[in-house]
């Protein structure tokens, strides 16, 4: 199915590499914690860098300044025999590429796509940040899920701009975030730059509700008072509702 995506995109065939990543080049350029290492042995099957698109290869600008450097983009297709740990491989695949990266991740006939927000280290200027990575839900490319075909109808390069690679990932990145949002709100929109932020303040915000409805969750397990129990459950519904209602204001 990594082929189906991207076949999609309509990228030239200037633009295929074609070359296989190995493990321990990923081991050696960047730190990998004991449970980064476990998935990468686990859990990742095959990388593949599948495209380069620079100046030499597509009729796209790079873009610097003294933040961000935009010289080329690499597309990278990363097989996985277990999904559980996609967030966290995608975390240190793009901590070890040097460029903007798409990621297409794949388990079986589902794919999910991953995109980075990168600076350059003001500390180091050899070094990246990576400032935030975005990783969709799985999805089936080949099915007739209405979110997931209007996504990959907005990834051709034929609506994406040309006029130099930080624009051109830049609305990669946006679509991704707007197919994330999509999977809250069962809606897929492709949003101006206003939405997209919108968009993304929600999904922090979503993200913060979670984890302190799964703080609560676990409180609740351990309390035996029936008043604390009923506190703790009315505190659990309040964010579920405010969940709800950040979801739907992202349609």
């Amino acid at each position: 199915m990594i082929t189906t995506f991207l076949d999609n995109l309509g990228l030239p065939k200037s633009c295929e590499l074609d070359r296989t990543i190995f493990k321990k080049m990923l081991s050696d350029n960047v730190d990998l914690d004991v449970t980064d290492k476990k998935a990468l042995k686990d859990d990742v099957v095959k990388i593949k860098w599948t495209h380069t698109l620079k100046p030499s290869t597509i009729n796209i600008e790079a873009f610097a300044d003294n933040t961000r450097e935009y010289a080329e983009v690499a597309i990278l297709s990363v097989e996985l025999a277990k999904p559980d740990r996609a967030k966290r491989i995608a975390g240190f695949i793009h901590k070890a590429i040097p460029y903007p990266t798409l990621l297409v991740m794949a388990h079986g006939p589902q794919i999910a796509i991953s995109v980075a927000d990168k600076r350059i280290n003001q500390a180091d200027k050899s070094k990246w940040v990576v400032e935030e990575s975005w990783l969709t839900q799985w999805f089936d490319p080949s099915t007739d899920d209405t979110a997931a075909n209007a996504f990959m109808a907005e990834c051709h390069i034929s609506g994406l701009p040309f006029t130099n690679f930080m624009a051109f990932y830049g609305a990669l990145r946006d679509r991704t975030i707007a197919m994330i949002a999509a999977e809250r709100s069962g809606h897929y929109t492709l949003a101006t730059p206003e939405r997209t932020e919108n968009n993304i303040e929600h999904l922090h915000e979503i993200d913060r509700l979670t984890r302190e409805i799964g703080e609560l969750k676990a409180k609740l397990k351990k309390t035996k008072q029936m008043a604390q129990q009923i506190t703790l459950n009315t505190e659990i519904k309040t964010r579920k509702d405010a969940i709800m209602k950040l979801e739907s204001s992202m349609r």
